[in-house]
């Protein structure tokens, strides 16, 4: 029986000891069996310099093989990591410290000033600055007292009062997902993964855990070659690429450069895509240029490991049309319920609920959010049944498939990122001589709109504040000042009478 990530990796290297597992080019790479030796070496130095144990330890390593070996350091150590992005604004890693309260950061000699401008009263630990040795001895120690259901690692995502939600994700359920992910689109050893997404987001977790687990190969894409599509796919075709799971808007700005009509993925044969609506205009193109492709959407969020529902395309859309998310992974349930807490039938709009062993364990010291949302299943009264209460509207289609609606909430999927409007709202009417704030979301043309009143500041103001204090993918791509700021019979903004004013705006 495994018990932890870390033994899928130990089987494979023993398989594949001279495979290259991670990659950036052709000349960065490390093999199956260094990257265990020095992932072990980490470990070690955890274990018995810092004495820790089921602890959090944050990781501030821009994304690279350096991240990912400290990544499993963390977990052959006993410990949970959670990866921080290193061009956060200080109020958010501020934020992050305080709610982990990690014992330890792990970083390398590129980011070591950077952590120290931090000011953290806590041991760092640089990786390349140590002893080469491993304690197989206590590593071993160490693997017998892990279980399943501890912790692999904690990712933050937006938090609707401004600071961020800590998922809390066990092995097991990263051992679930990652079994089925590989089994629902045949990755095997033959693999050659192109990541795009970052370390610190959820949807990496399925290329780079199933990547360990059945021994293929994963190149970290170069985040340059995104904005230059045709050096992008020369990438992919240099390094073989053949299985991508990407944001729609990476996919999108190879099409919207028209990029096919000058090079072609020679050795593409798979074409995943989450963390938003997938534009159908765009995806239509993708399909005659590379009709032979398997299309997949993936849809879930952070806190169910990464995916809960999949649509794999297997007929045509008009441009017009939006693709469904379609049915539950393997062992997940999705519980569509309406507001009077029963079922919904085909056609009928209710909240999506998920169970199953893929559901995480909560949000890291934060029981109240934990408590509203990783709720009794209300439809079980013999038995308390925990559900992820996702707070996202959906139906049955015709065909049995599930179709998203939106959210129930604030809460938004922008440039691939789960984002709480709120988190930018608090952020922004923290700032001097700010009467109020709102945002709203143009789902058309994926554009976060902000709305203020002030009496003393403009628009360049506001843009210089959201550039030092939000995380560039939370900043507003509108900004629109008002003399005052609408509010319904309640006295709350009325955000609909907003979204109909910019609507007006717009035409």
């Amino acid at each position: 029986m495994k018990k932890s990530i870390t033994d899928y990796l130990d089987l494979t290297s023993k398989k594949y000891p001279d495979k290259v597992v991670f990659a950036e080019n052709e000349n960065i790479f490390i093999t199956y069996k260094d990257f265990v030796l020095k992932s072990k070496v980490i470990g070690s130095n955890i274990v018995e310099e810092y004495n820790l144990f089921k602890m959090p330890i944050m990781v501030f390593i821009d994304k690279s093989i350096n991240t990912l070996l400290s990544m499993f350091g963390v977990l052959y150590s006993g410990n949970f990591y959670t990866i921080v992005d290193v061009t956060s604004p200080k109020n958010r890693i501020d934020s992050i410290v305080n709610t982990l309260e990690p014992k330890l950061i792990i970083t390398d000699n590129k980011n070591i000033d950077k952590v120290e401008e931090l000011q953290y009263d806590l041991p760092i630990l640089n990786i390349e600055e140590l002893k080469y040795k491993t304690n197989e001895k206590l590593l071993n120690e160490v693997k017998n007292r892990v279980i399943d259901t501890d912790a692999a690692y904690v990712l933050f995502t937006s938090g609707s009062t401004g600071v961020p939600k800590g998922s809390v994700i066990s092995h097991k359920s990263v051992i679930e997902y990652t079994s089925w992910f590989k089994n629902a689109f045949n990755i095997n050893s033959k693999t050659i993964f192109g990541n795009q997404t970052p370390f610190y987001f959820s949807m990496s977790i399925s290329d780079v855990f199933t990547n360990i687990m059945v021994g293929s190969t994963l190149y970290i894409i170069p985040k340059v070659c995104f904005s230059f599509p045709v050096k992008l796919i020369e990438y992919m075709n240099v390094n073989k690429i053949n299985t991508i799971y990407w944001v729609p808007s990476a996919l999108c700005i190879v099409v919207n450069m028209k990029t096919f009509d000058y090079v072609k993925p020679k050795y593409l044969k798979k074409v995943l895509f989450a963390g938003e609506v997938m534009p159908m205009p765009q995806l239509n193109i993708w399909r005659r240029h590379l009709p032979k492709l398997m299309y997949a959407n993936l849809f879930g969020p952070t806190e169910t490991t990464d995916i809960c529902t999949y649509y794999v395309v297997n007929r045509e859309f008009k441009d017009n049309e939006t693709l469904p998310i379609g049915k539950p992974c393997e062992n997940t349930d999705i519980l569509i319920i309406k507001d009077d807490n029963t079922l919904a039938s085909v056609g009928e709009v209710g909240e999506l609920y998920v169970r199953g062993s893929i559901v995480g364990s909560g949000y890291y010291n934060n029981s109240e959010k934990t408590n509203s949302t990783f709720v009794i299943n209300p439809l079980n009264n013999a038995y308390p049944e925990i559900l992820y209460k996702t707070g996202d509207l959906g139906k049955y289609n015709e065909y049995g498939e599930i179709e998203y609606l939106g959210r129930k909430d604030f809460q938004i999927k922008h440039m691939g990122y789960r984002i709480e409007l709120g988190e930018i709202e608090t952020n922004i009417n923290s700032i001097d001589g700010i009467i109020s704030s709102c945002c709203i979301y143009d789902t058309k043309n994926n554009l976060i709109v902000l709305f203020y009143e002030s009496f003393k500041l403009n628009d360049a103001e506001i843009l210089e504040f959201s550039n030092k204090k939000l995380v560039k993918y939370m900043q507003p791509n509108k900004i629109i000042k008002l003399p005052k700021m609408p509010h319904n019979a309640n006295g709350k903004i009325d955000r609909a009478k907003l979204k109909t004013m910019y609507e007006e705006m717009e035409k």
